[in-house]
């Protein structure tokens, strides 16, 4: 009876162990990997992205894999995968391609991914919460990816299609509120979007 029981417990821990590993040998790959083609980037529902002066139109959801981090010239020579500093983050050609909606909603799983790998999120302010995303964290993760829209400023600070740095308002150690100024560049007024 002892021994069944000790058997079944190692196959647990076994298993959770694999489980646990999975995922970080998919993070390494995805590090070292140079990206070829933008990946299809998921579309936000209706209700999870806030306007106060459009709605969202609804459309197809799809569950795309995270790109792998693209090598991009200008980067810290010390992690050549982080994500290269905007020379001039301004106008909507900040993402081309990407509307506002879809850089937030990639934004959001940046934030979920983070989570899931350290148990919450990180703290902060924009610069401080950029640079934990873009690989100054416990074990040197790069999540911000520049085909997904995704942007940092001279400052340091992860924009928005606009180039105005997102608000970050954490509501609970695993829940992030993201605020984006919208195109008229001015935090709180009715053009801005927000995410959960």
């Amino acid at each position: 009876m002892k021994i069944r029981l000790m058997v079944t417990l190692f196959v647990v821990l076994a298993g959770t162990a694999l489980w646990f590993l999975r995922p970080q040998k998919q993070e390494v790959a995805a590090r070292t990997a140079v990206q070829t083609a933008p990946a299809p980037a998921a579309i936000p529902e209706p209700s999870d992205i806030s306007s106060n002066s459009k709605p969202v139109e609804a459309t197809e959801e799809t569950n795309a894999p995270v790109a792998p981090v693209e090598v991009v010239a200008g980067a810290d020579p010390a992690h050549p995968t982080q994500l290269a500093i905007l020379e001039a983050a301004t106008g909507p050609e900040v993402a081309p391609g990407l509307t506002p909606q879809i850089v937030m909603e990639n934004v959001r799983r940046v934030f979920r991914q983070y989570g899931s790998r350290f148990g919450g999120n990180p703290v902060g302010t924009n610069p401080e919460i950029t640079a934990a995303l873009n690989g100054k964290n416990p074990k040197g993760i790069v999540f911000l990816n520049s085909a997904d829209g995704l942007r940092i400023n001279d400052k340091g600070e992860l924009v928005d299609n606009w180039g105005t740095p997102f608000f970050f308002h954490q509501l609970s150690g695993t829940e992030m509120e993201i605020h984006s100024a919208g195109p008229d560049g001015k935090m709180w007024t009715d053009d801005d979007l927000v995410i959960k």
